[in-house]
């Protein structure tokens, strides 16, 4: 009876105060893909990991077809025809995609690296799978989608069966996640068994066979995806009933705070990003911006937050023109941004949560006085804000900002924004990579900005995120605005196609 091709049985892993696999047990059906769903910080990477031989379990077996086995290292692993495509990529950039394909298994013709077999294996491979990888392209001129496949040839180059996704579609385009559900397809049918790890609802209903559910480090359940509703499914991951609707009144917009006139911004390659752009957000409404990435959002925000200087146009702020003030000007002059990019922009990452806190206000009483800071006062209101936005983390504020898992980061950002008391909020990609419960919350958090008279922008590459919280949609595309709707007037067919470039009246 060899239904199973890995069980993972009974998993304990304990770090210093966290269990983080409480008596875990994951079952893979040979050529299924298999979901593992929880939100950040359920366990779900430990889990993976445990499987990958990076970390060893306290308690628990493994069994690899039918065999108990001690995955002792990755190399293990790859002997067992386990491989992990990691949510990070760990690709050299200057290197080609066949010399990091070959990156540790280097085949020799005598003391030379035979780059050439080599080259034309992963010609074979790319073709077998529908991967369209080119094997001579250096990394660091590819896309993020052409980096993850040659992540997942690097794993067929070595003969895996078993293959392990993190979160992989978090940064990726809609297209290129269509792309990887067919190359998904295509490994199942060649015999390959995969294991997804993830949290989006959406992408386990398309794809996934089974799923088993992980809360807090416990086993809630395995179930069969078709026969299980997305509602369903959420309610396991969260422990409580999820609304996939925003809540809103209808709004009732005021004064003028944003005016972007004529704007136009050169992105980092000296063209034109963003050509002759226009928009204003009123107090009291949210104003969303959609578009596929890359299509000038960046260079948008950029230039409003002042990261980047604008080539022509205006930017005013409570009818002031701030085009060419300084960052610390605009926060002066009641502006908050929550970046796209949180590790980036968001946070000091070897700081503690409370100095990320007043990492914009540092300079301003009570937090200083005569130019030493006053820590008691920044722990504090470090203290006010997470517990006001749900913040948690093992040491508190006096936690680093890198070991929350990146919910809780982004709720950090999120209120340390809102705790400002902005006039204007930019809201960039708020929810990326967070979980249905983390979501529904800062969604909620962005409307409630809205209702007491604030002036939201919402920059998002999630459609549905942009149709359920904005009030009126700019959709931009090339750098251009194409037109704006109101929301409640639109559907994502409409927006989708004006994204692609076709103007509303064009539209039949």
């Amino acid at each position: 009876m060899m239904d199973y091709i890995v069980e993972m049985l009974n998993i304990r892993k304990e770090f210093p105060g966290i269990v983080a696999n409480d008596d875990i047990t994951l079952q893979l059906k040979h050529g299924e893909i298999h979901a593992l769903l929880g939100e950040n910080g359920a366990g779900k990477s430990t889990l993976m990991s445990i499987l990958f031989g990076l970390y060893q379990p306290d308690r628990g077996t493994i069994k690899v077809r039918g065999k108990q086995v001690n995955i002792a290292n990755p190399n293990v692993a790859n002997d067992l025809g386990i491989g992990m495509v990691h949510q990070h990529f760990k690709l050299v950039h200057n290197f080609t995609v066949t010399e990091n394909i070959i990156l540790g298994m280097e085949t020799k013709k005598g003391i030379v690296v035979d780059i050439k077999s080599a080259a034309s294996r992963v010609e074979e491979l790319s073709k077998k799978y529908g991967l369209n990888v080119d094997p001579y392209a250096k990394i660091e001129d590819v896309s993020v989608g052409m980096q993850q496949r040659v992540e997942i040839m690097k794993m067929l180059y070595r003969n895996a069966e078993v293959l392990i996704f993190d979160e992989p579609t978090s940064v990726l385009t809609p297209q290129e996640i269509q792309d990887l559900m067919k190359i998904m397809r295509n490994l199942i049918a060649e015999g390959k068994s995969i294991i997804l790890i993830t949290h989006k609802l959406n992408e386990i209903k398309a794809i996934a066979d089974r799923c088993t559910v992980i809360r807090r480090g416990k086993l809630i359940g395995t179930v069969d995806v078709a026969s299980t509703t997305k509602g369903k499914l959420a309610e396991m991951m969260v422990g409580r009933e999820v609304s996939f609707k925003v809540e809103k009144k209808e709004c009732e917009p005021g004064e003028v705070v944003l005016r972007v006139e004529n704007l136009s911004v050169l992105n980092n390659r000296k063209v034109m990003g963003l050509k002759d752009f226009s928009i204003e957000v009123r107090s009291g409404e949210i104003v969303g911006v959609a578009g596929v990435e890359g299509n000038g959002q960046t260079e948008l925000v950029e230039a409003i937050t002042g990261l980047r200087k604008a080539a022509s146009g205006r930017v005013l702020l409570n009818g002031k023109d701030i085009t060419d003030l300084s960052i610390r000007e605009r926060i002066k002059s009641k502006m908050a941004h929550i970046p796209e990019d949180r590790h980036k922009y968001g946070l000091i990452l070897d700081y503690s949560v409370e100095d990320n806190m007043i990492m914009k206000v540092y300079y301003q009483e009570p937090y200083s006085k005569s130019g030493l800071l006053n820590r008691e006062a920044i722990h504090r209101h470090a203290e006010k804000v997470m517990d006001e936005f749900d913040v948690r983390a093992g040491k508190g504020a006096a936690s680093d900002a890198r070991s929350l898992s990146g919910g809780n980061q982004q709720k950090a950002i999120v209120g340390r924004e809102i705790d400002h008391d902005p006039d204007l909020l930019i809201a960039v990609q708020p929810t990326r990579g967070l979980d249905v419960g983390a979501i529904e919350y800062i969604h909620k958090r962005i409307v409630e900005q809205r209702d007491r008279g604030k002036a939201v922008l919402l920059v998002s590459l999630e459609l549905d995120e942009v149709l359920n919280l904005a009030d009126r949609i700019a959709i931009i595309n090339n750098g251009e605005l194409i037109g704006i709707v109101d929301a409640k007037d639109t559907n994502e067919n409409e927006v989708g196609l004006m994204m692609a470039g076709v103007k509303r009246g064009d539209i039949a």
